[in-house]
């Protein structure tokens, strides 16, 4: 099946910008100072955190190396050895008949044909900056170092980022652009470089790292994915990602096929692809500071009407990976995007839906479990 991004051209409306800014209310990130947002109102051809994560920033660029003595990411090893560059080129060479997500559309990219997730040739980023809405233990003090790019293959009907990841908000780039993009994240005092939706966009991300490794990148690499992975790709990312940040969406096949644009073999690459990422990096735990350098962190959005089939995923995780695994249960579900239009999905998540999770969770004896105030 072949999709197509109708709407590549976003344009700013009234609409789309109390959406954007009640998104990052929701993130709690309204508790920042008023004069960034009013900044992202008044001027809506600047992207989001692009312009006011370098001003949280701007004073604490230097007092991050303390954070992370003692470590070395693993893209440096590879680098040094050539290795780096030589992965990126193998991820390069699968977008001619395109095999890097699952879906395997088998579109030309490198001759500009668009993919099922919406991609061509060109990379295609909507925005980056110091992000503190992730994780406390990738936040730290300085931010997490979030690019977030254009197109996706899952194409949820209640995505958040749905003018982003569907719709394809976003400008084109080089990759020498983005090598410059994670520099000066790391200049800005952010603790690790989060690639988010990062999967159609493998090759140029590794590529890119080869680049600024050379020019003194030297923070974790945060590979933040839905989870949809083949195998093949994540095992040349072996010993490049540092922190594994997937989502575990949803345990039936049915579920994922309806309302994630057909793709029913989710829930079994997910699996596979959750063992291997434990596999390559294992379990996380924060260092002395509370940050997290190294490690599978899993995410698990409790949907309406148990859609994601919530239990049955903390049983896969409780059985299949050690128990101190990382497990985030988020709450923060609301009808986004379609998600109107799915009956099951028309509404938010209710206080015991998510209560009954949390409970099974800590039934099932996960030691390293994480939960939000609801």
């Amino acid at each position: 099946m072949r999709f197509s991004n109708k709407h590549k051209k976003y344009s700013h409306s009234d609409t789309d910008k109390r959406h954007f800014l009640k998104k990052l209310f929701y993130l709690g990130i309204s508790s920042l100072s008023l004069n960034p947002l009013l900044g992202l109102i008044l001027t809506p051809n600047k992207t989001p955190f692009t312009n006011f994560g370098w001003a949280i920033n701007h004073n604490i660029g230097n007092m991050k190396a303390s954070n992370h003595m003692g470590f070395e990411p693993g893209y440096l090893r590879l680098h040094r050895k050539g290795e780096l560059k030589k992965r990126g080129e193998i991820l390069w060479q699968m977008m001619e008949v395109c095999e890097l997500c699952p879906r395997e559309c088998d579109s030309k990219r490198l001759d500009g044909e668009e993919g099922d997730c919406g991609a061509d040739s060109s990379l295609e980023i909507s925005s980056y900056g110091a992000h503190f809405g992730e994780e406390d233990e990738l936040v730290g003090s300085g931010g997490s170092g979030t690019v977030f790019f254009t197109n996706c293959s899952m194409r949820c009907v209640y995505c958040i980022n749905a003018e982003i990841s569907i719709l394809g908000r976003g400008e084109e780039h080089s990759i020498d652009q983005l090598a410059d993009k994670m520099l000066r994240l790391q200049e800005s005092g952010c603790e690790n470089i989060n690639v988010v939706t990062p999967t159609h966009y493998s090759p140029y991300i590794v590529l890119a790292l080869d680049k600024a490794a050379e020019n003194g990148l030297n923070i974790p690499l945060v590979y933040n994915t839905s989870g949809y992975e083949r195998l093949e790709v994540l095992k040349l990312l072996d010993g490049v990602v540092d922190i594994y940040l997937p989502d575990f969406k949803y345990f039936e096949s049915a579920m994922a096929a309806r309302y994630s644009e057909g793709a029913r073999k989710y829930p079994e690459l997910a699996k596979a692809a959750l063992l291997e990422m434990n596999r390559q990096v294992g379990v996380a735990k924060p260092d002395t500071n509370g940050l997290m350098k190294k490690g599978l962190m899993i995410r698990h959005l409790v949907l309406p009407n148990d859609v994601s089939g919530t239990k049955q995923v903390i049983d896969w995780v409780a059985e299949n990976l050690p128990k101190d695994t990382y497990l985030h249960l988020m709450a923060q579900y609301q009808p986004y995007f379609n998600a109107d239009e799915y009956p099951k999905l028309s509404r938010p998540l209710k206080v015991r839906e998510y209560q009954e999770a949390v409970s099974h969770a800590r039934l099932k004896k996960l030691t390293n479990l994480h939960v939000q105030a609801i």
